[in-house]
């Protein structure tokens, strides 16, 4: 075929299988329709960047949980380490002042 005759075919489409409207009142209805098919599609865009803020501080605050978790294994070793050592050191003066009793009775 030649362009005139796909031409010729163009021209020849029946106005009731465009896609215009046929009243105004029917642009309205397909123009409100289209706005009520895109309104979730809107609010859910709305809602996306709030919902990723809202991810990253969470992802944020977990870290900062995890960071205090390991600082608070890590001063709880200390503690027991120290305590450990103080009981030690108890145990080493109660037998020295058992010793220091036992010699100044013996005297």
């Amino acid at each position: 075929m030649n362009a005139r005759g796909s031409a010729s075919r163009r021209a020849s489409t029946p106005i009731s299988r465009t896609s215009l409207p046929a009243s105004p009142a029917s642009a309205a209805r397909s123009s409100s329709s289209q706005r009520h098919r895109l309104e979730p599609e809107v609010e859910i865009s709305r809602n996306v960047q709030p919902a990723a803020h809202g991810t990253q501080q969470v992802s944020s605050n977990v870290t900062e949980v995890q960071r205090g978790a390991s600082e608070t294994e890590l001063a709880s070793s200390q503690v027991l380490s120290a305590a450990q050592s103080l009981s030690g050191d108890s145990n080493r003066l109660k037998l020295e002042v058992d010793k220091f009793f036992a010699t100044v009775r013996a005297a």
